[in-house]
């Protein structure tokens, strides 16, 4: 195998890949403390900070698939009837956040390890993707079903993006903190028009081939953090002529909550509506959900 590596990526910075005689493309991922740095600004149970470390993970490989400065992907997960009200992370320009909205603070179910069901209960799952240089916006929405949201996520490019889809992902946490890594894998058969697939087969022999391969990736592998994912991709497919890499963005916590943003979404409402916002003082306190920081606005 012949690659174009040039330096080892491990935490904190996505690095893509590409098979051309296998017509398939991935990305791979690793977060460390850019992960600790998001989860830290609220004070989740455990099995809420697993599904938003593999939130995050998924967010950003779909992220690192943009081309375009400025292009942003969200990944929204919405349900009633669970432990979860709302899930939302965002990636742009290398920059992630997000947060979990809980609907049912004492439920005990958070301590265990829940399923999507238990989490969200009746729910959906929806991916947009917003073009800066066109101002166009593209939204799938899938039910969220299934054992994971990676597998929910592979749901949703096969029906609506129909693009054959694996994604694997891990998540590990001690003393250290916690380590979340993922791996995405896409055929692309015949050609790609914008957003328009051409002559999608989803049982193509060379996807086979792929999917096969990185369907043998092992959870300890990912999160190993003294391994590199270089490394990962050549483990898989060292016997391909030719793997080309392409390292990605360095990733960084990505919040855009600022005093002048807020004032000026306020500057929206009418002037009665803000005044019972406000406190006696005159000021609105604003909780910015990502980072949770509280910002006092003057009315």
């Amino acid at each position: 195998m012949t690659t174009d590596k040039q330096s080892a990526t491990f935490s904190d910075e996505l690095l893509g890949f590409a098979i051309p005689t296998r017509n398939s493309r991935g990305r791979a991922v690793r977060l460390g403390p850019v992960l600790e740095d998001i989860l830290s600004a609220h004070d989740y149970p455990q099995a809420l900070k697993h599904v938003l470390a593999e939130a995050l993970v998924l967010t950003t490989l779909m992220g690192g698939l943009l081309k375009g400065d400025g292009d942003q992907l969200t990944m929204q997960a919405q349900g009633e009837g669970g432990v979860i009200s709302l899930l939302v992370c965002d990636y742009r320009d290398g920059e992630i956040r997000g947060y979990v909205q809980q609907a049912q603070p004492e439920d005990p179910a958070v301590a265990a390890n829940p399923s999507l069901e238990t989490l969200f209960g009746k729910a959906h799952l929806a991916i947009t993707f917003d073009i800066a240089k066109t101002g166009k916006r593209y939204q799938g929405i899938v039910p969220l079903e299934g054992q994971s949201l990676s597998g929910a996520v592979e749901v949703y490019f096969a029906r609506s993006e129909q693009v054959p889809t694996l994604i694997r992902s891990a998540i590990r946490s001690g003393k250290q903190g916690t380590v979340a890594a993922g791996f995405l894998v896409q055929h692309l058969p015949d050609g790609e028009e914008g957003r328009e697939r051409l002559h999608v087969r989803m049982d193509h022999p060379e996807w086979e081939h792929v999917s096969i391969m990185a369907e043998s990736l092992r959870h300890e592998e990912l999160v190993e953090e003294s391994l590199s994912l270089e490394e990962i991709v050549w483990r898989l497919y060292h016997e391909e002529q030719r793997v080309l890499i392409s390292p990605g963005a360095r990733l960084s916590k990505g919040c855009r909550c600022t005093e002048a943003h807020f004032e000026e979404v306020l500057a929206r409402f009418p002037k009665e509506d803000r005044r019972e916002m406000a406190n006696d003082e005159g000021i609105i306190l604003v909780d910015c959900a990502f980072c949770s920081k509280v910002f006092p606005i003057q009315d």
